[in-house]
């Protein structure tokens, strides 16, 4: 469910350089075009002085700063016309009927369906800086009650519709970052100023002054800004809104409009913000209107105690919701509307009706990938899934079904279990897992929620190819669309491991894990485990301790019943993770030491997209068999996977040092905008480069260890100093492990996504080692992607 915002003040975008049609009535403006100069443009100078005094106004300029913030975000059905109501039949239900309100705002009639109300305590203190955001309640009425993931949904709304500074150089808003009017980098080169009117604003002599970008279909603001008219050049309001051409999905308006105030010490802080959108899958559709209403009070840059900053801002366990409805009354700035007010009813009544409804309950489970053991929301104890790994395909089992559960906070709020028993009907094998987890924290629903701090254990078989065994934590190998690979994966292993591990998030989303496994891996399919002086392996044990250390700062996450998400990857990630090998311990039988250092950051380069950065280290410090050495993650399946080698085969390159870089640039349409009739598709263009640099030592390479000799007889032999080495992976005599010349391994892509607003299609190119067996040279990729 996504949401939509009225968009105002489209006039100024139609007053300027831009051809657009202006209907009043019945008669239609068009506007001569102009020639647009900076040089010597009183708007340019003027927006110039602004910008260069905005740091005056900067909160944080002050010693201390506390303030009062109320935001309350509503979504409802829009542009609800009589014949609409009477051909809608959910529309004639009574219950949904009085519901239906006039919005002024937008001049429409409105069916609210939620809301979701925060209200929070900011407290800034400047040496030692120091910042608490405390929040006070949280509130959601309506329909998301109903949903399986209401909560996720709110949150995502949120995240999509979040405050505005029009201070900053970039402004956050659907996801992505644009240019502000104010920005001292690019505002200037990026929009066309124009001096409209000199008025009286809420009795201040104001300059109105509209801005436009240069490009209509770049992603950027149009709108309006009131300026006083005096010596200070602060800004009294503004009115923000998407231009009528731009690129960006299912919005068809936005208006964003904030307003102004003094304080005491001369600053001009904001204190109203209210954004307002309509949003419709197809373009000029109006079905969903939101509106996100701020207001900031009591904003004082007295003194604030040492002691207000002790306590975290972060609750660990719990919950903020009040239901209260004195405690709104008191922190409510404004009321709610009719509608607004009649979504507690109304939900608890469709609660009431669609309790025990197959279809809900079916609905529920498609999107939550489990089956309910109760056919109330989130009532349930017991939860059978996931649904999409209940059938999958391998090379080893051919077709294979599974069937698992979980148990939730409702059975028990700390202990949490869940685990599978899977069937191969080629290979006859029976595989499980079970696990059980403790909670030191209170949970809500599920094991998953942030933060984490609990001990795990668990106990697994199944079979693995040994690109899974590197894939990040989350993702399913049996999950059906996974099953579908480039190339066939015949070289596997049977695993069975117990491990025992400790985790512990702090409120800062830095993440620590200590880990401790022991684990047998017996080769199948087409692998084998065989020493260089000719004995075969039939089992690899080992036991080994990680450490490992992720910091996230700023990240934000919600959990569905399966994994955590991001919401966005806006944030930097760091982590570092370090493997000891014990030999002769619980039946390890090498010991060995691995280092693993990866890194994430995400560049916005205004209107001209953004960049994502990957970046990955490790080092195998001891000799070691070759399935304890290093190997890339690869990508076997048709389905685009983050910080992951499309080409590379499985197997394809193994060492004990290991360097991967991977740089996606997602222009946003930067170039298909700008050549005619292509960019009424709305496409946008994305360019990726991996690379892979990996090297293994002359320890770890069997071929160093080995030395011919000719026997009496005339035939050949090998003689070896590691025989305790293994022989690396072979298929029909050769092997499938190909050496690095010293030039890394890299591969090229060029995609197109927003293709039906829904799609992403990646054509990827493997750039060298092109001459080794089995080598597929380009393949094409595809996703499911939502942008706006």
């Amino acid at each position: 469910m996504l949401l939509a915002f009225l968009a105002l003040g489209i006039g100024a975008y139609a007053q300027h350089d831009v051809y657009v049609e202006r209907n009043m009535k019945e008669v239609t403006v068009k506007p001569k075009r102009q020639r647009y100069h900076r040089k010597g443009n009183p708007a340019v100078e003027l927006m110039q002085k602004v910008i260069a005094a905005k740091g005056e106004h900067d909160l944080s300029r002050n010693d201390f700063v506390s303030y009062y913030k109320y935001q309350r975000i509503t979504a409802a059905l829009n542009n609800i016309s009589q014949g609409l109501a009477d051909t809608m039949k959910i529309l004639q239900s009574p219950l949904l009927k009085r519901q239906i309100e006039f919005c002024p705002q937008t001049g429409k009639y409105i069916l609210p369906l939620n809301y979701t109300e925060t209200a929070i305590q900011h407290l800034y203190r400047r040496q030692p800086k120091q910042e608490r955001n405390y929040v006070l309640g949280t509130n959601s009425e309506g329909i998301t009650d109903l949903l399986p993931i209401g909560e996720t949904v709110n949150t995502v709304i949120s995240s999509i519709f979040t405050d505005v500074n029009i201070y900053d150089d970039q402004l956050t808003l659907l996801e992505r970052r644009f240019t502000s009017p104010l920005s001292s980098r690019a505002a200037i080169s990026f929009f066309r100023f124009f001096i409209e009117d000199t008025l009286e604003v809420d009795n201040q002599n104001c300059i109105q002054l509209s801005f436009v970008p240069q490009n209509p279909q770049d992603f950027g603001f149009s709108g309006r800004l009131w300026i006083l008219n005096d010596s200070t050049y602060r800004v009294h309001k503004c009115n923000i809104n998407l231009p009528v051409r731009s690129s960006v999905n299912y919005i068809t308006n936005l208006v964003l409009q904030q307003r102004f105030t003094d304080l005491p010490n001369g600053q001009r802080v904001l204190q109203t913000d209210d954004l307002f959108a309509e949003l419709g899958i197809i373009k000029g559709q109006r079905m969903m209107m939101v509106h996100r209403s701020t207001n900031y009070t009591a904003i004082s840059t007295d003194s604030i105690p040492p002691d207000r900053f002790a306590q975290s801002d972060k609750l660990r366990e719990g919950t903020t919701i009040i239901k209260d409805s004195a405690f709104w009354a008191r922190h409510r700035v404004d009321t709610l509307s009719w509608g607004e007010s009649g979504l507690q009813q109304m939900a608890s009544t469709m609660i009431q009706r669609t309790r025990g409804n197959v279809i809900m309950y079916l609905f529920r489970a498609a999107i939550c990938n489990y089956f309910e053991t109760n056919l109330t929301q989130d009532q349930s104890r017991i939860e059978i899934g996931p649904v999409m790994s209940m059938i999958s395909h391998n090379f080893i089992d051919g077709y294979r079904f599974r069937v698992g559960g979980q148990t939730t906070a409702k059975l028990f709020p700390h202990f949490f279990f869940k685990g599978y028993a899977a069937y191969g009907v080629n290979s006859h094998r029976w595989y499980g897992m079970a696990e059980a987890e403790y909670s030191f924290l209170r949970k809500q629903h599920s094991q998953l929620e942030y933060p984490r701090h609990s001990i795990t254990a668990q106990w697994q078989e199944d079979v693995f190819s040994p690109a899974d065994l590197m894939w990040q934590h989350g993702r399913d190998k049996d999950n059906v669309w996974v099953s579908f690979k480039t190339q066939t994966v015949d070289h596997m292993l049977f695993r069975r491991h117990a491990l025992l591990r400790y985790e512990v998030e702090t409120n800062h989303h830095l993440d620590f894990k200590l880990q401790l496994r022991a684990s047998r891996q017996t080769p199948c399919g087409s692998l084998f485990y065989k020493r260089l002086d000719g004995t075969f392996v039939k089992h690899l044990n080992a036991t080994e301790l990680l450490l490992s250390l992720r910091w996230a700062p700023g990240e934000e996450i919600i959990t569905s019943k399966q994994r955590r998400h991001v919401v966005n990857h806006n944030n930097p990630v760091f982590a570092v993770a370090h493997t000891f090998g014990f030999k002769g311990i619980l039946g390890g039988e090498w010991r060995y030491n691995t280092t693993e250092l990866t890194a994430y950051e995400r560049l916005w380069l205004n209107s001209y997209g953004r960049i994502d950065f990957h970046l990955r280290a490790a080092a195998q410090w001891n000799r070691v068999p070759f399935p304890h050495l290093l190997m890339p993650v690869a990508n076997n399946s048709y389905i685009i996977t983050r910080d992951m080698f499309c080409m590379i085969n499985n197997l394809e390159f193994i060492g004990d040092r290991y360097l991967s870089f991977q740089v996606e640039w997602d222009l946003s349409g930067k170039i298909l905008n700008r050549i005619p009739l292509i960019k009424r598709l709305k496409w946008r263009e994305v360019i990726g480069f991996k690379m892979l640099y990996s090297h293994l030592t002359d320890r770890n390479n069997p071929s160093r260890h080995l030395f011919p000799t000719t026997l009496s007889d005339g035939t050949e032999s090998y003689t070896t100093d590691a025989p305790d080495l293994y022989f690396m992976p072979s298929r029909d005599g050769q092997s499938i492990v190909h050496p690095m010349s010293g030039a890394p391994y890299m591969e090229a892509s060029i995609g197109l996504h927003n293709v039906l607003k829904i799609f992403r299609f990646d054509y990827v190119r493997r750039i060298n080692y092109l001459n080794y067996p089995g080598v597929k040279k380009h393949g094409f990729r595809f996703a499911l992607q939502f942008d706006f």
